[in-house]
This record gives C-alpha cells, sequence and structure tokens, in this order.
C-alpha cells in the first residue's frame, strides 16, 4: 500500500502530469517510418510510432525487415505501397509457412465495403482451395495438390477459376478457402500446375484505399501533417491537420475551436481523475470505503450460518490501530502479510492480512470455519477477524518464537536458533496431537492440507501450534476420503494421492504424509555431522537414512542412548507415515502412541518409498 507521506508528492505531480496531457494533444511532426525498404507514409501508418494515418490502415514491423497488414485478425504481408495510385500489394502470410505446391491458407478475406477503407481492385481474381476431401473432386478445372499433408485417405484441391465453393460440400471437404490473386500473375503460368499455386498466393493481389485525400492535399499544402483523432464523446475518429501550433480541423492557420475545447476538455477530465483518485487513496487508507466485494455477500452468509462459532468481529480502523498502522512485520505467508498488534486489554497478537485474490474468499472462511471448531493446546486459537470491502484480517494469538522453520530449518542455523533433541521431539509430538485432536477430537473432522515448518508456530515455551488453514478441508460425515479440486499444499510435503489419484484418494492420511516428511526433514537438518559432499547430499534423504538409520542414530546422539532412543523413534515414525500408498500409512492416534512407546516395539517399515 502506498503510504500517506507521499500524497503531497502526488500533488506536486499534478501539474506535470497536466502538461504531458497537453502535449499529448499536441503530437510532434509525423514522420514516415522505413520497414524491410519500405516507407511507410500517411495514409498508412506504423502501430505504436505514429499517430498520423487512417484508422485501419495500421502496419506492423517484424524485426524491422517484415511489414504486416492485419485485416480481421489475420496477417497479410505487405509487398508494395504505390501512393500514387493509393494502393497496396499483400499477400497471405500463410503462404510463407508452407512448402510453394502445398499452400495452407486459413482465413477467407471479407470485406465490408460501407465501412472498410480498403477494397478489392478490377485486377483481382480467385482461386479456390479444397482442403482434406472426403470424395474425389471432380470439377472440370479442379487440380488435386500431390504430396501434400491431407489427413490419412482425404485430399487437398485447387480450383484456379474460382468456383464457387459451394461445391465443397458435395465432395464433403472439411475447408474451403478462396484466396484473391492478381488475375495477371494466375493468367501468366497457365495451365497451372500441383508447385504454380502457392506462386500464384506469394506473388499476392491489391487493394485500394480511400482515405480524404482532399483534406490531406490542403493539410500538407499549410504545411501539415494529415492524421485522424479518436473522438472522446462517440469514440469514432475525424480526420485532424496536425500543424506546429497545435491541431487543426483541414489546414493549418485556421485552428479549430472544437479541437480546442477537446484539449481543455481532456485536460479537465484528467484533473478531476486525479482528484478521484487521490480520495479514494484517503478513504481506503483510513477504511472509510463502503464498497463491498464481490464475494463479500458469499462470506457475509458465511458467518451467519455460523454465528455462534466465529470469533468476534473487528473493523479495519480497529485493526490499523492494534497493529498501529501495520507498524511491525513479522512475516510473509502464501496468503497475505502478518503483522504484530496489540488488542485493547494489552494482550499481544498476530493479524494476517490476507491478500486481495480473485477468488471466491476460500481461504477465508476455510480458516474460520476451522479453527473456530478447534480448542486445543497445539492449535493456534483465532481471536477474531476483519471483514470489511476486500479488506480481510485473521487475528491470532502471538507466538513470540515464530515458526519452526526458523529454528529447525534455516540455512544459517547458529548456536542460538538451534534447538536440542528433547526439545525437537517434544515439538515432533506436539504437532502429532494437534493432528490427531484435527482428525478425531473436533465436532467436525479437519484436514490441514499444509502442514510443513512454516506452519507450526510456536509459543514462549517452544510449544508447537499448528496454523495457517486457508487450505483445510472440514469433513462433516465423518467421511475417509475428501473431494478436492486440484492439487493443494507445498512441495515437497505433499502426499502422493493430493495430485494423483493413481496412489488413491485425498483424506487425512495425506496430512499423515506430510507429517512425516516433516518430521525426516527435522531430523536431517538438526545433525550438523552431515557433510554437504557426503553421499547423504545427492541421495533423496529418507532412502538414505533408512538405509543407514543405526549409525546416523548413533552419530547425531553423541552416543547418549537416552537421546539415541528419541531420534531413533523420530526416523522410524517418519518413515512409517510418508509409505506411498495411503492404507500402509499409521493413522495420527497410531503415531502418537509409537512416538509415547519404547523403540524395542518399533520395526522399520517397508523399503517402499517415494523418491
Amino acid at each position: 500500500m502506498v503510504d500517506a507521506s507521499m500524497a503531497p508528492l502526488l500533488l506536486i505531480l499534478l501539474p506535470a502530469l497536466l502538461l504531458v496531457a497537453v502535449a499529448d494533444a499536441l503530437p510532434p511532426q509525423c514522420s514516415n517510418v522505413t520497414c524491410g525498404g519500405q516507407v511507410v507514409q500517411y495514409p498508412f501508418s506504423v502501430l505504436n510510432k505514429s499517430d498520423c494515418g487512417y484508422p485501419g490502415l495500421g502496419l506492423v514491423c517484424e524485426d524491422n525487415a517484415t511489414l504486416i497488414l492485419p485485416v480481421q485478425a489475420h496477417r497479410y504481408r505487405v509487398v508494395s505501397i504505390d501512393y500514387q495510385a493509393r494502393t497496396i500489394a499483400v499477400s497471405d502470410d500463410d503462404v510463407y509457412v508452407f512448402p510453394t505446391g502445398c499452400p495452407r491458407l486459413h482465413a477467407n478475406l471479407t470485406i465490408d465495403y460501407t465501412s472498410s477503407w480498403l477494397q478489392l481492385t478490377p485486377s483481382d481474381s480467385n482461386i479456390t482451395f479444397l482442403y482434406n476431401c472426403k470424395k474425389s473432386v471432380s470439377w472440370p478445372s479442379a487440380v488435386e495438390l500431390s504430396g501434400c499433408e491431407g489427413d490419412g485417405a482425404k485430399r487437398w484441391y485447387v480450383l484456379p477459376d474460382g468456383g464457387t465453393g459451394a461445391e465443397a460440400y458435395d465432395y464433403e471437404c472439411e475447408e474451403v478457402v478462396v484466396a484473391p490473386v492478381l488475375g495477371m500473375h494466375k493468367e501468366k503460368i497457365l495451365p497451372l500446375t500441383n508447385g504454380s499455386f502457392g506462386e500464384v498466393v506469394k506473388a499476392g493481389f491489391e487493394l485500394i484505399y480511400k482515405p480524404h485525400s482532399q483534406q490531406c492535399g490542403g493539410c500538407k499544402s499549410s504545411g501539415g501533417w494529415c492524421g485522424y483523432r479518436r473522438n472522446q464523446t462517440n469514440g469514432g475518429t475525424r480526420f485532424t491537420c496536425f500543424c506546429d501550433s497545435g491541431p487543426a480541423a483541414d489546414r493549418c492557420g485556421h485552428v479549430n475551436k472544437k479541437t480546442t475545447i477537446d484539449i481543455v476538455a481532456s485536460t479537465s477530465s484528467l484533473l478531476f481523475l486525479c482528484l478521484l483518485i487521490l480520495t479514494f487513496f484517503f478513504t481506503c487508507k483510513y477504511g472509510l470505503l463502503p464498497f463491498k466485494s464481490k464475494n463479500e455477500p458469499r462470506i457475509e452468509s458465511f458467518l451467519q450460518k455460523n454465528g455462534n462459532l466465529h470469533p468476534k468481529r473487528y473493523s479495519y480502523a480497529d485493526v490499523k490501530r492494534m497493529t498501529k498502522c501495520f507498524a511491525v512485520k513479522l512475516g510473509q505467508g502464501g496468503f497475505g502479510a502478518v503483522y504484530k498488534g496489540n488488542l485493547s486489554n494489552g494482550c499481544q497478537v498476530a493479524v494476517k492480512m490476507l491478500k486481495d485474490t480473485k477468488g471466491d474468499g476460500e481461504e477465508f472462511m476455510n480458516e474460520v470455519a476451522s479453527i473456530s471448531r478447534t480448542s486445543h493446546v497445539n492449535v493456534v486459537t483465532l481471536l477474531g477477524f476483519c471483514l470489511e470491502g476486500s479488506k480481510r484480517a485473521l487475528i491470532y494469538e502471538y507466538m513470540p518464537n515464530g515458526s519452526l522453520e526458523r529454528y529447525a530449518f534455516s540455512s544459517s542455523m547458529n548456536s542460538e536458533n538451534t534447538l536440542s533433541w528433547e526439545k525437537l521431539f517434544d515439538i515432533a509430538i506436539g504437532i502429532a496431537r494437534g493432528l490427531e485432536y484435527l482428525h478425531r477430537g473436533c465436532n467436525t473432522r479437519i484436514v490441514h492440507f499444509d502442514i510443513k515448518p512454516h506452519n507450526i508456530l510456536l509459543d514462549q515455551d517452544f510449544c508447537p501450534k499448528i496454523s495457517d488453514f486457508g487450505l483445510a478441508k472440514l469433513c462433516l460425515n465423518k467421511e475417509s476420503a475428501i473431494s478436492i479440486g486440484g492439487a493443494r499444499g507445498t512441495i515437497g510435503y505433499i502426499a502422493p494421492e493430493v495430485y494423483s489419484k493413481l496412489f488413491g484418494t485425498a483424506s487425512s492420511k495425506s496430512n499423515v504424509y506430510s507429517y512425516g516428511m516433516m518430521v525426516l526433514e527435522m531430523v536431517g537438518a538438526r545433525d550438523h555431522n552431515i557433510n554437504a559432499d557426503s553421499e547423504s547430499s545427492s541421495q533423496y534423504f529418507p532412502q538414505w537414512i533408512y538405509e543407514h538409520v543405526d549409525e546416523y542414530c548413533i552419530s547425531a546422539s553423541e552416543i547418549n542412548g537416552e537421546t539415541t532412543e528419541l531420534v531413533r523413534k523420530m526416523i522410524v515414525v517418519g518413515l512409517w507415515c510418508i509409505q506411498v500408498i495411503p492404507t500402509d500409512r499409521p493413522t495420527m492416534t497410531r503415531v502418537v502412541e509409537m512416538l509415547e512407546s519404547s523403540t524395542s516395539n518399533l520395526e522399520l517399515p517397508p523399503k517402499v518409498l517415494l523418491s
């Protein structure tokens, strides 16, 4: 968001903007442009390079070598322009893509003689192409194009005399294209053979243009440049003579009053627009706009239906006050930024501002619906929310130690941020208990779908709390399978069945997989004895740890029997959790039991890992 301190700067820039507007109303000299050896001048123009030129006669210069005339969304290559005869010769750009003997054209040229500035000339003729005909064409002048890319038994034909096109339906042809060509080119190479049709099409055909040539002559003789300006009232265009002193109606020295009025009107409109933007900025900045997003009625309806569940609702002005205008940023997540704040009672909070998305507000409703149904020491507490226009905020209890990622997964971990094996184990079992609660302890079962270190917050005692329920799904009927629209989650933690049904259906076991990957990552990141050049750095870590579990546990725990048992539990549980087939993974209830039991009761799973 733009800071309010920039408002004076915007006000200072307003005069400059107005000067730019006036300058735009007085285009510079309309100079000629050369492209591919062809000079482009009035009434033609090169798009994005000149304001002069007739509407519909804008050309495209490609690589400073090829001129293209766009007509009805199709491309025609410019062969030549004769400004004396007022004609332009063009050819279908498709003919340059395919072999000469097999021209595959795609567009029929249709010209509206009542509105188009371009018209075919009497020197033009036609030849008709019939593509992918199921039946043999018996039209007297028909020539079959041999050696072309027909579809199996389907054939290509040409009617040199133009035909009518209607006969194509008798022969069940899939496509008919009537190509204009110059009659003299066609006559020179009669009789036409298989290899000559492409040459005839490439030679092109002529179009005559009919601009206001008399007006342009008078404008040019008075020292002006011909052009057409857009009418801001009806969106149309009208002839304008661009002069050093400004635009005129017909010729220089006779400035058009209406044109001057248009400049004043344009400048006034820009000034009004700038003031409107500033007004909108300040009202938006202080949360005073009454506008609602298109998804707000849907979200409001959801909140009303769940009125007894969701926490306190705050206004956007309240959110700004509690965060002191978003002064302290704690971090950035997938759905928005998180800021530190204080409630009126002094309680510290974390305020997550959701991004203005084009979606239907699913992440907002998921988070409110999911966390409002929870009450567990290992699940973050939602204290309130804000929904005001496009502003959406979620207000949580503040976690002074940040996320687990900061302590267990940072690439620049120091002794200050390194957690002991005992603390890591306590965090792992706390997360497991939180997930078990979500899967079984709630009245409505919740599948999180985005378990990762970034979404595990730590309070002042390093007690883990599961957060960020934007991708969560509620399972109202204790169903085992969950319907989801596409893959969701974070790469590296997504269960195989979430992105491919070949592995099974998404369920609470998908959380189990994410949990297992996170625990194994905690184990690997904690051990500083793993050398970057070792075998483990180039091999899939779960696979490597499966093969070296015993030696790893001893090395990591520094020959401490109690610590060795904790490390081994985390490894074995993690390996069980990441089994490829969902039914082979334990439930979170079983995971908690495994972590609380003795290692003598734990066996390594089958060596079936996804690498």
